[in-house]
């Protein structure tokens, strides 16, 4: 039996203090093999979180299906409200934890990262940045990539194919790549092409990096509003990063870029001396920032097919994509280093 009347009915929800969410899905079943070092690692990537976002950010952790050591730090951060929100589930795969993360909110900024980043000072005011000189800004990485060139950037192309602004430019920071190839187990990752040059993008402010990595990103928060995949058959892998994190940015005709510079480090599984060092350098920020992304009309399903399945097609073919390098500034045997 029902008594009396609900104070919460037909209540609207506050305004929001928080503007950019931080979603972090965390998987350690165990504290052995090749999870060993991940809770230690994980402590890392959130006090650097802690020590390097502004007043206004709202991390979520999703524990998907962690061990109970896992389970008991996090339910002390969110006593401690160092974290603002867990949510916890079994395993049911990275994808689909990263969407219990997002429904149920509606911030204008999500940053989808994995439990392995260090983040660095300034990363947001980076990111921002750049969603503020290139309106058409979908997701940002914090960590450029020479080799993410060709990874659903055929619309950057089809709107930048005739522009000066689109060109190869200095790497900024080639220790950094350096040290995210050897973070991924493979020192070879980027040839001396990928080290001396990257694509990027530019205006009369700033430039960006051509393309987005997944293992940190932020979004623009109006992406997932109208998802089509709404669960991932996969755990990790197959096609659920592409159908959830990258084919829904195109759809809609943003861009997914880069920052120039390299604003976080991947740990991988492996603690070292040098990750301790870098948090040790971190200053704490306690700004308060307000920082307000300009709303872009998205594009029409037919301009997504052309621009991203028709012409995507085309410009993407490594045998056209090297002649379109050579036009763009690099040279033969850069060009067939940077697509090998």
């Amino acid at each position: 039996m029902r008594i009396g009347f609900n104070p919460n009915k037909n209540q609207e929800n506050a305004s929001l203090m928080h503007f950019h969410q931080i979603i972090i899905p965390v998987f350690i079943p165990s504290q052995n093999d090749y999870f060993k070092d991940s809770l230690a690692i994980l402590k890392l990537c959130l006090e650097s979180l802690f020590r390097t976002v502004h007043k206004k950010t709202f991390i979520t952790v999703v524990n998907n299906g962690s061990c109970d050591e896992v389970k008991n730090y996090l339910q002390e951060l969110y006593l401690e409200k160092k974290i603002h929100e867990i949510l916890e589930t079994t395993n049911i795969g990275k994808l689909n934890a990263i969407l219990k993360g997002i429904v149920g909110h509606n911030f204008p900024l999500i940053t989808i990262t994995d439990s392995d980043v260090l983040f660095l000072n300034d990363w947001q005011k980076a990111s921002y940045s750049v969603f503020e000189n290139f309106p058409k800004a979908g997701v940002v990485c914090p960590t450029p990539s020479s080799r993410s060139l060709r990874t659903f950037t055929a619309n950057i192309y089809w709107d930048n194919f005739f522009s000066k602004k689109l060109a190869f430019s200095k790497v900024k920071n080639s220790l950094a790549l350096k040290n995210f190839a050897v973070s991924v187990g493979n020192p070879n990752f980027y040839s001396k092409a990928h080290l001396e040059n990257y694509f990027t993008v530019s205006n009369k402010n700033e430039k960006a990096v051509v393309g987005a990595g997944h293992f940190a990103g932020t979004y623009r928060g109006e992406i997932f509003n109208s998802l089509e995949v709404k669960y991932s058959n996969y755990k990790l892998g197959g096609s659920s990063e592409n159908d959830i994190l990258d084919i829904p940015v195109v759809k809609k005709g943003f861009w997914r870029l880069s920052t120039e510079d390299n604003y976080a480090y991947h740990m991988g599984n492996t603690l070292e001396d040098w990750m301790h060092d870098e948090v040790s350098k971190l200053e704490q920020n306690s700004t308060e920032v307000d920082f307000n992304i300009k709303s872009m009309q998205t594009s029409a399903k037919w301009v997504f097919i052309v621009k991203n399945k028709i012409f995507g097609k085309i410009i993407l073919n490594k045998k056209i994509m090297k002649y379109f390098l050579i036009w763009k500034g690099l040279s033969k045997e850069q060009a067939h280093n940077y697509l090998t």
